[in-house]
Formats: structure tokens, sequence, C-alpha cells
């Protein structure tokens, strides 16, 4: 009798077991899709963002080259001027991008994937 009973725990424990694994999986599989997802319209945003601001860039700088143009009375002048404060900018950004580029996308990242 006591065997029989060993038995139907046995069972009953391999049973909860395989339902215990399987919840698992289950859950693993949704986290996983969350955390997906997640940078998956993170990129997206940044990347509509980002093109919206590159429109508005290109445009400022035409407009920018032509007014100097005006002003110097050349407009490769004016172009060029333009490309030169480019040039200084993209200096500046390469001197701080740890500041501005590494942190806030570990942090940003960070926080997606193991806080939730």
């Amino acid at each position: 009798m006591a065997f029989e009973e060993l038995k139907e725990n046995s069972e009953n424990i391999q049973e909860q077991v395989g339902k215990f694994v399987d919840a698992n999986i289950e859950y693993y599989k949704l986290h996983s899709f969350k955390i997906v997802m997640k940078s998956t319209t993170a990129i997206l945003k940044f990347s509509l963002i980002l093109f919206a601001v590159i429109m508005v860039l290109f445009f400022s700088s035409i407009a920018l080259a032509l007014v100097l143009g005006a002003y110097f009375c050349s407009f490769p002048l004016g172009f060029l001027t333009v490309g030169g404060i480019y040039v200084l900018i993209a200096i500046v950004l390469y001197l701080i991008r740890d500041k501005m580029v590494e942190r806030p996308i570990l942090e940003k990242f960070s926080g997606i994937f193991f806080n939730e």
C-alpha cells in the first residue's frame, strides 16, 4: 500500500514538474518577445525621428547656404561656409561621443532588458 501511494505521488510530482517546465518555457518566450518588440519599436521610433531631423537639417542647411551666399556675394562660398560649420560640429561631436552616444544608449537598452 505504501508503495502504491508513493508511486501515485511520484506520478503527481512528475505531472507538476512537467506543467512547471511548460509554464516557464511559455513565460520566457513571452518575455523574450516583449524585449524584442520594445527594442524594435524603440529603434523604429528613433529612426523616424532621425529621418525628420535630417530632412529639417537638410533644408535648413540649403537655406542658410543661400543666405550666406547672398551675404558674401558668392553662392559657392556660402555652401563652403555651411560645410565648414558641419566639419566643426563633427569634430566637437567626435570629441564628446562617449557622453552623448554610448551612455544614453546603454542606459536605455539596459532599462529595457534588465528592469522589465
